[in-house]
């Protein structure tokens, strides 16, 4: 069953949706990339196999209508990683303290610049967020946040992606806690290539699945 779930920030309130399957392990929400929104077409995908897999989703816009309009104008916001994460911190904080998904442990899964706030908002929740997955992510752009995420973090990169494989690369070797690079041959950044996509979902589903349930 899908509802509501809004965000409240200091400055806004952001609307999303929540998905609970009725046996849900665990609650993952998503922080899309630049430019996108909660509808992005590739992370509805992968929450729809997350949920097949007995994983929550939460899908939800990081940016008001508002800014999301000076965006497209200027992408200024897109690549705010410390905005971003402050969102994501949010979205975090009320699924803890919601009836429906309190007792769920969180993932968090990011999409190129998302990725970057899934591990700075991981840096800042470390009691909370068990897990983390990045899906053709800029994990660089979380500087000495990586540093300090502890959570289990999973990079997806495609194989044919070179220039950002080469800078989750250089991150993986900052992580310090339990991380692991994937590589999907001859995917591009989007993961547009025939069963790409649905290999993300897999290697993300087993991730969450086996982290969260830990």
């Amino acid at each position: 069953m899908t509802v509501p779930f809004a965000v409240a920030t200091d400055s806004t309130t952001l609307p999303g949706d929540l998905t609970v399957p009725s046996d849900a392990i665990g609650v993952v929400a998503f922080a899309h990339g630049s430019g996108s929104s909660r509808r992005s077409p590739r992370n509805t995908a992968v929450a729809r196999s997350l949920q097949d897999n007995r994983l929550a989703t939460l899908l939800f816009d990081l940016l008001s209508e508002d800014e999301g309009r000076r965006d497209a104008a200027t992408g200024e916001l897109r690549f705010d990683v410390g905005l971003l994460a402050d969102r994501l911190v949010a979205a975090v904080d009320r699924l803890h303290a919601d009836a429906t998904t309190r007792t769920l442990p969180i993932g968090l899964f990011g999409a190129s610049t998302g990725a970057a706030a899934a591990l700075i908002a991981a840096s800042r929740r470390p009691e909370l967020v068990r897990a983390v997955v990045s899906r053709g992510g800029r994990p660089d752009l979380a500087g000495s946040a990586l540093d300090d995420v502890e959570a289990p973090t999973l990079l997806i990169v495609g194989g044919a992606d070179t220039q950002v494989l080469r800078l989750n690369q250089h991150a993986a070797a900052r992580l310090r806690g339990p991380h692991r690079l994937e590589v999907v041959p001859d995917a591009t950044h989007l993961f547009p290539e025939p069963g790409a996509l649905e290999q993300v979902a897999e290697l993300a589903g087993s991730w969450f699945a086996q982290q969260l349930s830990a």
